[in-house]
Parts: structure tokens; C-alpha cells; sequence
């Protein structure tokens, strides 16, 4: 079993997955959470082409599919043997406009179970993203950060039909996260 979790920076996606997980395993249920940024970024670094994560998005695109199509061999050759989610975007901010996170290549060679899009509202993810002083990232705003989950929306139902995943979008509203969690769990089992 493969699932994506995605949502722009500042929604809480990792927050509320890692919560997910502890309470899978607490129905005896394991999950192996795989940053798909992580395993890019070692790649990237391993070839000398970035030293930090912020850097990425700034290659050329032609290193970020090779990147890209890198990663996804590697995620896809674990997933025979335990239920991974990866935690990635379902678009990416370029200095020449939105990349896709899951190109056509990328999303054959998962082929995962199902999407899941973790959301908050702009202005709360404005405000998380003020106080994160741990990552370098481009000032959007409050229309931006719209614009950016209505984009991640509709490349989901894009990519859903590649693959026959089910997309499936959790509000993670502040203060909130453990009913997102819950929520998640709930997918993940319907899944499983």
C-alpha cells in the first residue's frame, strides 16, 4: 500500500501525517513515512547539486526530473514490502512558475492507492509560515497561497487519472490536528 500526502508548505501535512502514524501503529498498523523531498534531496547532493533543501527548487528542470524520476524508482522498489506514505507537493513554486511534484513519469512508477491533500486557510498558513524561521521560503501571500491549493486541487484529479487513486482533501485547521489525524487514519484503514 502506497499513499501520497501532500498540501503546501505551512498546511501542517507532516504534522498531522506523523500523528496518523502513531495512531495506525497504535491499532497495530505500521506505516514507513518517506519524505519524497529527502530521498530527492540526497540524490541532488549526492550528484553535487545542491547543499540544502531550499536550493532545489532553483535547479534547472531537467535535474529535477532526473531527480524526480530517481526518487520514485527507489520509493517504488520498498513499497512491495511495507505500507509507506510518501510526504511530498503536489506542485512546486519555480522561479519559471509551478513544476509538477508527480509528473506522469513519477506517479506510473508509484502507482499509489490513494491522494490525500492536507489544507488550511491562506491566512493561517501565512502565519505559520511567518513564525517557521528553520526554511528560506518565497513570500506568496494570502492570494498566492489560494491560488497554490486550488492549483494542488486540480492537478490531484489530473493525477488520479493515471492511476485510479482516489483523492481525498483534510482540513487541518489550527489547534485542530489530531482531527485531521483522525481523518487520515480513517482513509488509511478504508485503504488497507
Amino acid at each position: 500500500m502506497l499513499a501520497i500526502v501532500t498540501g503546501i508548505p505551512g498546511t501542517g501535512k507532516t504534522t498531522v501525517t506523523i500523528e496518523a502514524i502513531k495512531k495506525l501503529e497504535n491499532d497495530g498498523v505500521k506505516y514507513e513515512l518517506m519524505t519524497y523531498g529527502d530521498v530527492m534531496i540526497d540524490i541532488a547532493k549526492s550528484r553535487g547539486w545542491v547543499s540544502d533543501r531550499d536550493e532545489m527548487r532553483l535547479l534547472k528542470p531537467e535535474q529535477q526530473r532526473e531527480i524526480q524520476r530517481l526518487a520514485a524508482k527507489k520509493i517504488a522498489e520498498l513499497k512491495e514490502n511495507a505500507h509507506i506514505i510518501v510526504d511530498t507537493h503536489c506542485t512546486i513554486s519555480t522561479l519559471r512558475g509551478y513544476l509538477p511534484g508527480l509528473p506522469e513519469w513519477v506517479l506510473r512508477e508509484l502507482n499509489p492507492d490513494c491522494f490525500i491533500i492536507v489544507e488550511s486557510v491562506p491566512e493561517e498558513i501565512n502565519e505559520r509560515r511567518g513564525t517557521d524561521k528553520s526554511r528560506s521560503r518565497d513570500v506568496e501571500g494570502i492570494e498566492g497561497i489560494a491560488l497554490h491549493q486550488e492549483l494542488n486541487r486540480d492537478i490531484a484529479m489530473a493525477y488520479s487519472i493515471f492511476t485510479g487513486m482516489t483523492v481525498k482533501i483534510i482540513k487541518n485547521p489550527q489547534g485542530k490536528v489530531d482531527d485531521a489525524a483522525k481523518e487520515m487514519v480513517c482513509v488509511l484503514n478504508d485503504v488497507d
